[in-house]
């Protein structure tokens, strides 16, 4: 933000155009009594003071470049993230840039985006993408609003599997308030081990969405291509909440007959931040398109028959569709779209399935050699992409505590949200994670399991 300081005589141009005298003027709508409360606040700083107490405060955080080890996904994930990226971003024209609303002087910001949109679609198989939501969790809300709109409010029922993100399914809970909808299957007492068709008990001629997770949160790869068709058997659309990264190597949901898929856009190329800001991808069928939140740019030909970008469909819910509006969803993470996009670009079909290849077979290797140690196992036997659930003989959170103490950031404990799975840990593993990590994860374990 540019400081831009004004003159005695500008200021007093200003209070003279909107009526007022002096600045006290404008605040005598507010009680005197609250003017100027007294705040419990330390001394002032000089800039220079303040800037090495922020850096002091910063330094005391531990991160996972340099400082600790990371086997903590969840939904965030630690991937390499190419120099060329953050390069880009901190261009000024892209660093700034707001909603392309002149497309005569935003062709660059609209090409982004248009770039970004068509390489979404390719990844999931999907025929449109907009550009995008502020996370994962929103775009998975955002695919109930747009089936809402779909069936203009004739269903009322959404079946969303246990086995989404605890996170996803929370925020899910939040949006739908006040709609009137049936949220069902969402039930952390369900069986966990079930196959997803169980599903369609739930789905009948009332649902409008089912939603499912690919790989699920637990890391188990399904192919829902029976589900879906059982689920358009009975009218009902379906959301796929997937993995970008995984996508690289697996069936896309669109071979699946999926009708949105959405997910968090942080593994490509946005770092973890302490938990964002990231994007929401968000993409589904081109007959939905009209019914879908956000913004779609297209690409066409300008006057001189040179090619040129526009907003082909916006969504700007303020000025446009106000109380019709399908969503208040306005502003997209255009600098995440760009981030992502300049991942995938870069990356490539071949560099990107390299990433998927390399985060596989690592923790492949990471899930055989730690199930061999005593007291250690797997808790499932499905397939998993680079995450898997490692049930342990003490709580998780005693031994992430002694993982810590090794410079090692332990698995998330699914206790935390699923009563019934007790000292089970999720653990993640990417192209970050080297051999020697991994058996110095499995070396700490085993010095847990003899404690």
């Amino acid at each position: 933000m540019t400081y831009i300081p004004i003159s005695p005589n500008e200021r007093e141009a200003m209070l003279k155009t909107i009526g007022v005298q002096t600045l006290d003027d404008l605040f005598q709508d507010v009680p005197e009594k609250y003017r100027f409360p007294k705040l419990d606040l330390p001394p002032a700083l000089t800039e220079m003071e303040a800037a090495q107490y922020l850096q002091e405060l910063a330094s005391l955080n531990e991160t996972v470049h340099g400082d600790l080890i990371s086997f903590l996904g969840a939904g965030m994930y630690n991937h390499y993230i190419p120099a060329v990226v953050d390069h880009i971003l901190r261009r000024g024209e892209f660093y700034t840039a707001y909603t392309p609303y002149q497309p005569e002087i935003s062709q660059g910001t609209l090409q982004a985006i248009f770039e970004y949109q068509s390489l979404m679609c390719a990844l999931t198989g999907m025929e449109v993408s907009n550009a995008s939501h502020y996370d994962g969790a929103t775009a998975a809300a955002e695919a109930i609003n747009m089936a809402y709109a779909v069936f203009r409010g004739k269903r009322k029922k959404v079946v969303i599997s246990p086995t989404v993100h605890p996170q996803y399914r929370a925020v899910i809970r939040t949006y739908t308030q006040g709609m009137e909808l049936e949220l069902a299957g969402d039930d952390a007492r369900a069986d966990l081990e079930a196959a997803p068709e169980f599903l369609t008990n739930h789905i009948d001629a009332n649902t409008l969405l089912a939603i499912v997770q690919y790989p699920d949160f637990f890391g188990r790869i399904y192919d829902y291509t029976k589900l879906i068709e059982e689920a358009h058997g009975k009218g009902a659309l379906v959301c796929v909440v997937a993995n970008p990264i995984a996508l690289a190597i697996l069936k896309t949901p669109g071979e699946m007959g999926a009708d949105i898929v959405v997910g968090e856009g942080q593994p490509l190329g946005i770092p973890m931040w302490f938990g964002g800001p990231s994007l929401g991808f968000f993409t589904t069928r081109k007959t939905y398109v009209h019914k879908m939140a956000g913004r779609l740019v297209g690409e066409t030909v300008d006057n001189r028959g040179q090619r040129a970008y526009v907003l082909t469909l916006t969504a700007r819910e303020q000025h446009i569709k106000r109380e019709r509006a399908t969503s208040n969803i306005c502003t997209n993470q255009g600098l995440m779209a760009l981030a992502s996009a300049v991942y995938l670009s870069v990356m490539g079909r071949a560099g990107l399935r390299q990433v998927a290849e390399l985060c596989y077979h690592k923790a492949h290797y990471a899930a055989e050699i730690l199930s061999q140690i005593p007291g250690y196992g797997l808790c499932f036997s499905d397939p998993f992409f680079h995450e898997f659930s490692l049930c342990c003989p003490k709580p998780v959170a005693e031994i992430n505590a002694h993982l810590l103490e090794h410079g090692i950031l332990g698995g998330y404990d699914l206790s935390q949200d699923y009563p019934s799975l007790p000292n089970h840990m999720l653990i993640a593993v990417t192209e970050m994670n080297t051999k020697e990590e991994i058996d110095l994860l499995a070396e700490i374990l085993a010095e847990v399991n003899h404690d």
